[in-house]
């Protein structure tokens, strides 16, 4: 599987600490390994966030993509659960 992230997720990504940053690297990577791997709770999203997934890196912290192809994912926001459904 193919990921990309779109500039919007990169600078949010940068804004996390260390320790977040590789949990969302750790999660991705499991991602890719097998998408519904347990853990990540992967799941498809409603409202303004439609047609968009999301999983959890640990705690409040969220990743959401957007399948692009069969074989490619666009990472589009990481944020707490607030932050991301204002």
């Amino acid at each position: 599987m193919d990921v990309d992230f779109t500039k919007a997720f990169n600078k949010q990504f940068d804004k996390l600490t260390l320790k977040r940053q590789q949990q969302a690297r750790d999660a991705i990577a499991l991602l890719i390994k097998d998408e519904y791997a347990t853990p990540l709770r992967n799941h498809g999203l409603k409202g303004q966030w439609s047609g968009y997934r999301s999983i959890s890196v640990g705690g409040d912290l969220r990743l959401h993509y957007k399948v692009i192809a069969k074989t490619k994912v666009l990472f589009v926001a990481v944020g707490s659960h607030s932050q991301l459904y204002k």
